[in-house]
């Protein structure tokens, strides 16, 4: 069961059908195979042997996934790297997972130039020309030998180092075997209903969990067909479901927002989409309910897991939208999900524990942590560190996490409640609730707010607004106004660095 594999066999079973295009470059799958092949040997020529580590620090390409499924034929371990990263911090990445060989960009070299200083990498692989001596260029690795190396791997050998975002510290490596990654796809294969006849479109990064295993992978083993983008643009995004015909598209909340501001948004054919899929971080319902429009279906999927997971987690399809639309769901398929308290005891509906879930797609630990591993994984059960409720029905909803729960005045404000209020008012376009120091109320609720283009946030007529909604502890007491929020290229907000630039700010 090993991953390489469902890509030989789709090369022999539907060789001409289209797998893979790349800003104009395509591959049927026979293509595509040989010229993975191509690579693996390649990387066997160079000395790189089943359980040596392979960095990806690149952003989608036909080349980034060229590499992915060589190493995976080889068994080779993958550890994707987050293209915005500084040198110091892919350093880190690189020396904890024992990184020997890196592939990447042209524009990223000087930072893996930089980057490999006092770690094990011995080679460096560019999709360019080298600008440092003794790297080599992607083409140059490449053999003209297009057959299946003739590596043994297994479905429990390792595959994946999928580093966390490290928004509240240091990054840590979740290790997967092939297996695993199987079982996240298949759990996105029975819950979503996908096939081999799919048209993903796939923008969000590939280095990251949700995007590379629930949809790439599960797309090749399917033999599917993946149209592929650089970088997301929301007008391109739009032009390319309708181009392509795309019928599984798939975007973090901000991505659906931007879209949402393309002024002839409602012009582009769309009509293609089956279903759309979002995650890795929360998204309002008002924001929801205007994709719906613009997409014209109801067909949506809030994907509400973790890294740890493989993604796994959560899911609330389309019949839940419908009644329960802002929760996170009830556990997907090969998962189990609770909500426990501080003895790891279910809570009672209505009340707030934390999040743990159990499965398939578990990782099997935090990569050479063995402490942090045993915090993390508690008889098979995965704390996940997130705050959540359960109703009645088992639905379960996420409310912050730990390290962003706001308690101001001995009261607990969960900031995804109160975003879900701002992003209804008509002049926000992004919203982001943290807590700042307070000598009166220990914390006071802050709201960092990006407003739409051409509009005017009036800081009284927030508060007002968000009294008629929210209980008046709960109302933002500051209100900032940015440019734009920062995010890691998940999506998710880092409000660390909010705070940290507020934080000497008075009232």
């Amino acid at each position: 069961m090993d991953i390489g594999s469902f890509l030989a066999q789709n090369a022999r079973k539907t060789p001409e059908k289209l797998a893979i295009e790349c800003e104009g470059r395509k591959y049927n799958y026979r293509q595509f195979n040989e010229e993975v092949n191509r690579l693996a040997h390649g990387l066997l020529n160079m000395g790189i042997v089943k359980g040596e580590k392979l960095a990806l620090m690149m952003k989608n390409s036909d080349q980034f996934v060229f590499a992915f499924f060589a190493a995976a034929k080889i068994g080779a371990v993958i550890v994707p790297v987050n293209f915005r990263l500084t040198a110091s911090e892919v350093h880190y990445i690189l020396e904890q997972s024992g990184t020997v060989i890196v592939v990447c960009d042209e524009e990223f070299e000087d930072i893996i130039t930089s980057a490999r200083e006092g770690t094990q990498v011995l080679h460096v692989i560019t999709t360019g020309t080298p600008t440092t001596v003794g790297h080599h260029s992607f083409n140059s690795v490449l053999t003209a030998n297009t057959d299946n190396p003739q590596v043994e791997v297994g479905d429990h050998d390792d595959l994946e180092i999928l580093y966390t975002s490290g928004t509240t510290g240091k990054p840590k490596g979740a290790l997967f075997d092939h297996k695993r990654v199987f079982n996240v796809g298949l759990t996105m294969m029975i819950s979503m209903g996908i096939n081999q006849e799919e048209r993903f479109l796939h923008i969000a990064p590939l280095f990251h969990s949700a995007q590379l295993n629930l949809f790439l992978i599960s797309g090749v083993v399917l033999g599917a067909t993946h149209i592929i983008h650089r970088d997301f643009h929301p007008v391109k995004t739009l032009e390319a479901i309708q181009e392509h015909e795309i019928t599984h598209f798939f975007g973090v909340p901000a991505m659906y927002n931007f879209m949402l501001q393309v002024p002839n948004a409602s012009d582009y054919d769309l009509s293609s989409i089956k279903r759309c899929g979002y995650g890795a971080a929360p998204m309002a319902p008002e924001l929801v309910r205007k994709s719906m429009e613009l997409f014209r279906t109801d067909q949506f999927y809030n994907l509400c897991g973790l890294t740890e997971a493989g993604p796994g987690g959560i899911l609330l399809g389309p019949d839940g939208h419908k009644n329960h639309l802002g929760k996170g769901g009830k556990a997907a398929f090969l998962t189990e999900a609770r909500v426990v308290d501080e003895e790891g005891k279910d809570i009672k509906p209505g009340a707030v524990g934390e999040f743990v879930i159990k499965g398939e797609s578990i990782m099997k630990e935090y990569y050479k942590k063995l402490e942090e591993t045993a915090k993390t994984i508690k008889d098979g059960w995965l704390y996940t560190g997130d705050l959540a409720t359960i109703d009645e029905e088992g639905f379960i909803t996420l409310v912050d996490r730990k390290k962003d729960m706001i308690i101001s005045g001995g009261e607990n404000v969960y900031s995804i409640e109160v975003e879900e209020v701002l992003y209804e008012h008509p002049s926000v376009l992004e919203a982001a609730i943290i807590g700042l120091p307070d000598e009166v109320w220990g914390e006071a609720v802050s709201a960092v707010i990006v407003p739409k283009q051409g509009a005017v946030v009036d800081e009284q007529e927030l508060k007002a607004f968000c009294r008629q909604k929210l209980a008046g502890y709960k109302v933002p007491r500051r209100i900032f106004i940015e440019e734009a929020l920062p995010r890691n290229a998940s999506g998710k907000i880092l409000k660390y660095q909010l705070r940290q630039k507020l934080n000497e700010v008075k009232l």
